[in-house]
């Protein structure tokens, strides 16, 4: 037999859809933000846009996705059970939160340095290791979406 569902108390629907809407939010602005700057050939308006769309959407979908992570993960308990006995989806998710928002932080000062050199005129080389390391952060939330929702281990 298996679980079809689980009923889990309404407040901690709250936590969980502020948690949810921050990751949809910072994977929106990653996909925008990289779509610009893949397709911008050198257009310094979409390199721009690309940038800004890290900025003014992926940071603060970040920022609201931690905050929500936390907050669910104190109201089910989490921080009261020993290390050892958390599951590995957990440890996944959390793992790839940090170091995405630590990555997704240098992301955008490498951004913010190639906008200032494409405004004086230089190569806009910079911005395309924004867009190297945003497809990254990409790919690894894509693995904590599959960790969050299959919940392996």
């Amino acid at each position: 037999m298996s679980v079809l569902a689980t009923v889990r108390p309404d407040d901690w629907n709250f936590p969980l859809f502020v948690h949810v809407l921050g990751a949809m939010i910072l994977v929106a602005g990653l996909v925008t933000g990289a779509a610009a700057l893949f397709f911008a050939r050198g257009d310094a308006k979409l390199l721009r846009l690309g940038f800004w769309s890290l900025m003014l959407v992926s940071f603060p979908g970040w920022v609201l996705m931690r905050l929500g992570a936390q907050w669910i993960y104190s109201k089910e308990g989490w921080d009261k059970v020993p290390d050892n006995l958390r599951p590995d989806w957990l440890g996944i998710g959390t793992v790839i939160a940090d170091a995405g928002g630590l990555v997704l932080v240098i992301t955008l000062i490498i951004g913010g340095i190639g906008v200032r050199r494409l405004e004086a005129g230089k190569s806009s080389a910079l911005l395309k290791a924004t867009l190297v390391l945003s497809v990254v952060l990409l790919a690894a939330y894509v693995v904590a979406v599959w960790a969050m929702a299959g919940k392996p281990g």
